[in-house]
C-alpha cells in the first residue's frame, strides 16, 4: 500500500519559463523564490512518486475529442511549450494502473493514455517541486479549457476517490500529490460556440498540426506579458485559499461555473486541479505564499507541502 506524504498546490504560467525574473523584486520573483523553498521541502519528504493534476492548453486535447479527465499510465512526453521542458518524463506505471483500477471501481471511467503529451500545465509544477530530480510521475489531466467542464462537485468526488486509490495501491511507496493551476485570471474564450475563424478551427482541429498551431499562438501569448492591467482578483484568491485551509470546499463548489468565472475569470476554472488534490489528501491546506502578478496573467498561490505520516 502507498502512503500519501504531502500536497503542493501551485500556479503555472508561460512567463515563468519564457521570461523568468532575474531578481525577487521583479514580478513573479517572490513566487519562484517560494517555489525553491517548496522544492527543498519536497526533497526532505523524499517521495517515491508524484501524482500531478493539471490542465492541458490545446497541446494534447482538442475539441475533436475533449475528455474531462485523462490519466497517463505508461509514457508521458513534455511538449516544450513556452520554453518548458520537452521530451520523455519518468512514469510510475504501477501506481498509475492502481489509480486507474481504483477509480474505475469507484465509478470513474477516465480516458486512458499509453502515450500522453503534457504541456506546461503539468510540466512546470512537476519541475518546480522535483527540483530537476527525475521522480516518477503519474499525470492526471483535467479539462479546464471550456465547456463541457467536469463539475466542481465531481472534481471533489474524484479527488476523494483518487486518495483512496493511492492509499490502497499495490505500489508500496511514498506519494506526493501536486495540483497545478492558476488562481484568478482572465483569458480569451476557448469555447467553440463563442469563437470563430482561425481560432475556432485551431481549438477543434489543432491536433492535425499542433506544432504549427503552437508556433502561431506563442508570439501572441508573449505579447501579453508585462501588461500591468491584466486582471487578477486577489480578494477572491485569498477567499479560495482560506477555504482550502479550512478543508471546506463546499462554499467553492456551491458557486457554480458562472459565478466562479465572474469572480476568477475563465482561467479560474483551473482551480479544479486544487480541488481534486486537496480532496485526495484530505487535509487542510497550509499556505504561506501568494503573489498577485497581473504581468504574468495569473495570481500565483503556493500551498506548502505537509507530512501526513
Amino acid at each position: 500500500m502507498s502512503e500519501i506524504i504531502g500536497f503542493v498546490g501551485m500556479s503555472h504560467s508561460p512567463f515563468a519559463t519564457m521570461t523568468p525574473p532575474t531578481d525577487p523584486s521583479q514580478p513573479g520573483g517572490a513566487f519562484l523564490a517560494d517555489a525553491d523553498r517548496v522544492a527543498a521541502a519536497v526533497a526532505d519528504l523524499a517521495p517515491d512518486a508524484v501524482v500531478v493534476i493539471g490542465p492541458d492548453h490545446f497541446h494534447a486535447n482538442f475539441y475533436d475529442v475533449m475528455p474531462p479527465f485523462v490519466l497517463g499510465v505508461e509514457e508521458a512526453i513534455g511538449f516544450g511549450d513556452f520554453d518548458s521542458r520537452s521530451g520523455p518524463l519518468p512514469i510510475a506505471s504501477q501506481l498509475a494502473w492502481s489509480i486507474r483500477d481504483g477509480l474505475a471501481a469507484d465509478g470513474f471511467d477516465l480516458s486512458l493514455s499509453y502515450s500522453l503529451t503534457v504541456d506546461h500545465g503539468i510540466v512546470q509544477s512537476y519541475e518546480m517541486v522535483s527540483g530537476g530530480t527525475p521522480i516518477p510521475l503519474v499525470p492526471l489531466v483535467v479539462n479546464t479549457a471550456a465547456p463541457p467542464l467536469p463539475s466542481m462537485e465531481r472534481c471533489v468526488r474524484l479527488g476523494e476517490a483518487l486518495g483512496e486509490a493511492i492509499r490502497s495501491s499495490a505500489f508500496a511507496g511514498r506519494v506526493l500529490v501536486v495540483a497545478s493551476g492558476g488562481l484568478s485570471h482572465w483569458l480569451p474564450s476557448n469555447d467553440p460556440r463563442e469563437v470563430d475563424g482561425e481560432r475556432r478551427a485551431a481549438v477543434i482541429h489543432g491536433r492535425k498540426d499542433v506544432h504549427a498551431f503552437t508556433a502561431a499562438r506563442e508570439p501572441r501569448v508573449r505579447a501579453m506579458g508585462g501588461n500591468p492591467d491584466a486582471r487578477v482578483n486577489a480578494e477572491w484568491d485569498d477567499w479560495f485559499l482560506k477555504q482550502l485551509s479550512a478543508a471546506d470546499s463546499a462554499p467553492i463548489t456551491a458557486l457554480g461555473d458562472a459565478v466562479l468565472e465572474d469572480n476568477a475569470g475563465s482561467g479560474g476554472h483551473e482551480i479544479r486541479a486544487w480541488l481534486i488534490g486537496q480532496a485526495a489528501v484530505g487535509q487542510p491546506l497550509r499556505w504561506t505564499s501568494y503573489e498577485p502578478v497581473p504581468e504574468w496573467i495569473t495570481g500565483m498561490g503556493i500551498g506548502t507541502s505537509f507530512e501526513v505520516r
